[in-house]
């Protein structure tokens, strides 16, 4: 009997050594992913035609380190309707602490009346400020074929939007790619791997800022 107790003692430090370490693995875990942000976006921030590993959300991911829960509910194709439509089983379900909201370049280029995607990109800012969440605006710009006055009126969508709620705002998310062949795909439309540093260059200090210190 003495021997068995003699191994089993050890035995049971062993197990409790685990559980130790199994239980501060988990709250750690816990601690550090105590920020959520959620991407609210179409196929520029799905990482369309590239690795999903090589866009910008993921990089952002990979910068913003454990403290920070990313989850992307970005969908290609997706239209401000189709976002306002799924937005409030989001928040109800990950329950964000900021929601970067970018959304509209499909409503752009399908011709939607720039008041359509101004009411449905204003009830997604209200929905999430409602639910406590801070709202980050990514504004777009269309080609200029549209016609001046539609180019115009579009912008003026989230410029406006920005100024009325006084949102953290990025006038053009595609500045430094999108007249950039070099960082487009075939399609002339979607940014390419080696842009999306580029693309995340340019709004990571606006998220940044937005964010509690370490």
């Amino acid at each position: 009997m003495g021997f068995i107790l003699k191994v089993f003692k050890p035995v049971q430090r062993c197990f409790l050594f685990i559980a130790v370490m199994l239980f501060s693995s988990v709250f750690s875990s816990t601690v550090f992913a105590d920020q959520k942000i959620l991407i609210w976006g179409d196929s520029l921030s799905a990482a369309y035609g590239i690795p999903l590993e090589k866009g910008w959300v993921n990089l952002m991911r990979t910068e913003l380190g454990e403290k920070f829960e990313i989850i992307n509910g970005s969908i290609s194709g997706e239209t401000t309707q189709g976002g306002r439509t799924r937005l409030p089983k989001a928040l109800e379900e990950h329950q964000p602490n900021y929601i970067v909201l970018e959304l509209g370049a499909n409503d752009g280029l399908r011709g939607i009346p720039p008041n359509i995607t101004k009411i449905n990109l204003d009830k997604m800012i209200q929905a999430a400020q409602a639910a406590n969440a801070k709202v980050i605006l990514l504004g777009m710009k269309i080609p200029p074929n549209y016609g001046a006055v539609y180019s115009e009126k579009f912008e003026a969508v989230f410029t406006d939007l920005a100024e009325q709620y006084k949102l953290p705002f990025i006038p053009f998310f595609l500045e430094d790619v999108a007249e950039n062949f070099d960082y487009l795909q075939a399609d002339e439309l979607h940014p390419t791997a080696s842009a999306q540093p580029i693309l995340l260059k340019r709004i990571l200090p606006t998220i940044k800022k937005e964010l509690p210190s370490s």
